[in-house]
């Protein structure tokens, strides 16, 4: 298990870069492919079409927050937040609990988006540099002998 303790930098940084991915892909053509269609889209599940630029932003810039490590709790708190509010608005999961298949995609980058949220960027990513996340200051070092 100790072997497995010392992956955690690289764990976190690998999912920071696989969420990135997902959220990048969906986020683009929201703001610079296809906007039309996306606002048609949320207009068609009775949000305001506008949304459809604000989930851009957010996928998409939040992606890119996480490929830096860069307020890398704030992006994930956000984009778990509109994929909770994906499941939720799209209605498969009130419809039917039991279809997993149906909200599986949004449930499980809600989820991973929290994580990240919770447990921050790790050691490699801008937010170690600049906020030295999950370090003792030395300060507090001295204090515990």
């Amino acid at each position: 298990m100790q072997g497995l303790e010392k992956l955690k930098p690289l764990a976190l940084l690998l999912l920071r870069l696989a969420l990135a991915a997902v959220f990048i892909y969906h986020g683009y053509p929201k703001l610079f492919g296809h906007t039309h269609e996306a606002v048609q889209n949320f207009a068609r599940l009775g949000l305001p079409g506008y949304f459809a630029y604000v989930s851009g932003l957010i996928e998409f810039f939040g992606g890119c927050m996480l490929v830096a490590g860069l307020f890398t709790r704030v992006a994930g708190l956000l984009l778990a937040i509109e994929m909770a509010v994906g499941i939720w608005k799209v209605g498969h999961l009130a419809a039917n609990p039991m279809a997993v298949s149906s909200y599986e995609l949004p449930l499980a980058l809600a989820v991973s988006a929290f994580a990240l949220a919770t447990f921050g960027a790790g050691v490699i990513s801008i937010d170690q540099a600049i906020f030295r996340e999950g370090r003792s200051s030395p300060r507090k070092a001295k204090s515990k002998d």
